[in-house]
């Protein structure tokens, strides 16, 4: 009887333990949460086609439009004259750059005058008793003939007579030997042919300069250009006297340019073509290095948007009912940062930032004008809905 009755009681333990546990288990169990669907806000722009001006973007250094590379054709001492020859040295037309020492060679030419001016002379009898009619013409070429100018232009022959004695006495030979000696004399002094600056000097006072010989270089201030390269597919729409926007590295600095000359041939390793940009401007000096935008052409019915808005090279995100979806597009410019776009049609509504994670159908919010009030969202920014 006893163990009847602790089996009963055993028995209800166990079924008490499963109910309970069943019951604990019961209390666990708690509703699942509804997933939240994340909407993202968007920064949108209203297409609205328009003539796009495609600008090539260029760039290089400044070189002086006008430059002389100074080079000796005699020999002598470099003599000191009122400007040091230094770099950095201004001169104005007409001065005087560089003065070799010619006192030797000077001599030699006045030598040579005498002689032309003896032959003359030795001449005036014969042409007195010979020839009366042209005798007052040679005598006032006498009188004009002074030693320390010039030697002045022989009289024109009036007659073939007078032409054949003339050069019978060597007059001509004469003459022309003493025009080549004052040239080459011409050569001891070099003069500054335009306003400008030394940029080169190779060369102090008492050196000895030789023929040949580089002695500087000389630059115009006033006028720069700057070499550029533009693919060949624009040389026909680049014209010359067409303005072009400059500006330095930094971008602090704008200048105007103008087209001033363009290459007739194509580089056959790169395939572009050489233009020249004249620029004016105080403030620039040689060297220089510049970033230009050209205008080549305009494409009619185009949008310009940032190339990282283009999708797998042709395509873009639109927003309809704030749902992401992609259409093609024909690219017709890339630029550093930008890309012309036809094919979209007017009043579609385009992206303007990148979205992370973006693909077609997803559910988007589009930014309010309104909102900008209040603190702007980051593209990445999102809201929660509940379903």
């Amino acid at each position: 009887m006893r163990k009847v009755i602790l089996l009963i009681l055993g028995l209800l333990l166990v079924v008490g333990a499963v109910f309970a546990a069943m019951a604990i288990i019961a209390n666990k169990t708690k509703p699942k949460p509804r997933s939240a669907k994340v909407i993202k806000t968007v920064f949108v722009d209203t297409v609205q086609n328009t003539t796009i001006p495609i600008k090539i973007a260029a760039n290089g250094n400044l070189v002086a439009k006008r430059k002389l590379e100074l080079f000796s054709e005699v020999q002598g001492i470099f003599k000191g004259g009122a400007q040091l020859f230094k770099t950095g040295q201004t001169y104005r037309k007409g001065q005087t750059l560089i003065r070799i020492d010619a006192s030797e060679y000077y001599a030699s030419v006045q030598s040579a005058k005498s002689n032309l001016y003896n032959l003359v002379t030795s001449i005036m009898p014969d042409l007195r008793l010979d020839y009366p009619d042209i005798y007052d013409k040679w005598q006032n070429y006498l009188n004009a003939f002074d030693m320390n100018k010039a030697t002045p232009p022989l009289p024109e022959v009036a007659s073939e007579k007078e032409k054949y004695f003339i050069t019978g006495r060597n007059i001509y030979t004469t003459y022309y030997n003493v025009k080549n000696l004052e040239q080459r004399l011409s050569k001891y002094s070099l003069v500054a042919p335009f306003d400008g600056v030394l940029t080169e000097a190779l060369v102090t006072e008492g050196t000895l300069i030789r023929q040949g010989q580089k002695l500087g270089e000389f630059i115009d201030t006033s006028v720069y250009e700057m070499e550029v390269a533009i693919g060949k597919e624009y040389a026909e729409l680049l014209k010359i006297g067409e303005s072009v926007a400059l500006t330095n590295l930094s971008k602090t600095q704008n200048y105007t340019g103008i087209v001033s000359r363009i290459n007739g041939r194509v580089d056959q390793a790169t395939q572009t073509i050489t233009a020249f940009i004249e620029v004016k401007d105080p403030l620039l000096k040689e060297g220089v290095y510049l970033e230009a935008n050209l205008d080549a052409k305009k494409e009619n019915d185009a949008i310009e948007i940032d190339r990282g808005l283009l999708q797998d090279g042709d395509k873009v995100f639109v927003v309809r009912d704030s749902i992401l979806d992609l259409i093609e597009v024909q690219p017709v410019y890339f630029s550093e940062k930008k890309v012309v776009l036809k094919g979209v049609p007017n009043g579609d509504v385009i992206l303007n930032k990148p979205v992370p994670g973006a693909y077609a159908g997803m559910l988007v919010k589009i930014f309010k004008q309104s909102n900008k009030r209040r603190a702007v969202p980051d593209s990445n920014t999102a809201s929660t809905q509940t379903k």
